[in-house]
């Protein structure tokens, strides 16, 4: 999300931290620009949370990764540019209009050939990965779009990432609601209830980080 504060930190502080502790590549500062005037601006992720991602792509050498939920493109461009010459993102959406901000700059960054666009509903295009056999193929599964399906989502990244594969959760705190979810809307309860589902499944490492609106990280044990 692009104007939420990792941590709500204060303002000077996340200055700080965007001014020496991110190295924003321009194709991706200038996105984050033509991104930011939008209605739903704040669908975008964070620089940093970028940056950090990043990261995560070098560190674990990841080669095929799962995006659910494109928006204008900065996640996948981000994770693009970190990957190596064989890597490949497979990326799902349902907005033309959206993606369409994505596909001009992955084409001007040189990484176009390196992701796979799927418009169509996302548990479509989910469902359609697994009976095409690509169960355990993905190092990484990044999930950052309608909340409703957040559990269907993890549910089927959890099939489609192999055994010590990472799947990240985005939106985990949901603006800080979920301390109260009482009094919160349906989709907050919904993050909610399946960020305590995850904590009690056996079938993953967990590790809730306060990185932009919170990621929740989970490795996939074998």
């Amino acid at each position: 999300m692009s104007d939420l504060k990792t941590s709500h930190m204060p303002e000077d502080l996340h200055d700080y931290m965007l001014r020496v502790g991110v190295r924003e590549p321009d194709v991706l500062a200038r996105l984050r620009a033509e991104t930011a005037p939008l209605p739903l601006s704040i669908m975008q992720i964070s620089a940093d949370q970028g940056a950090f991602m990043a990261m995560l792509v070098k560190l674990l050498d990841m080669r095929r990764i799962l995006e659910i939920g494109v928006f204008t493109g900065y996640s996948s461009l981000a994770m693009a540019l970190a990957l190596p010459d064989d890597g490949r993102i497979t990326a799902l959406d349902v907005s033309e209009e959206w993606t369409a901000i994505a596909r001009r700059y992955w084409q001007e960054a040189g990484v176009a050939d390196r992701i796979d666009l799927q418009l169509a509903p996302a548990l479509e295009s989910l469902d359609r990965l697994i009976e095409r056999g690509k169960a355990g193929l993905y190092d990484f599964a990044f999930i950052d779009a309608d909340k409703e399906n957040y559990p269907h989502y993890y549910e089927r990244s959890l099939q489609l990432v192999r055994p010590g594969g990472l799947i990240a959760i985005d939106n985990a705190f949901h603006l800080g609601r979920v301390v109260d979810p009482a009094s919160a809307n349906a989709e907050t309860q919904i993050i909610d209830r399946l960020n305590r589902t995850i904590h009690d499944d056996d079938r993953v490492d967990i590790a809730l980080t306060p990185i932009g609106d919170g990621i929740m990280f989970c490795r996939r044990r074998g």
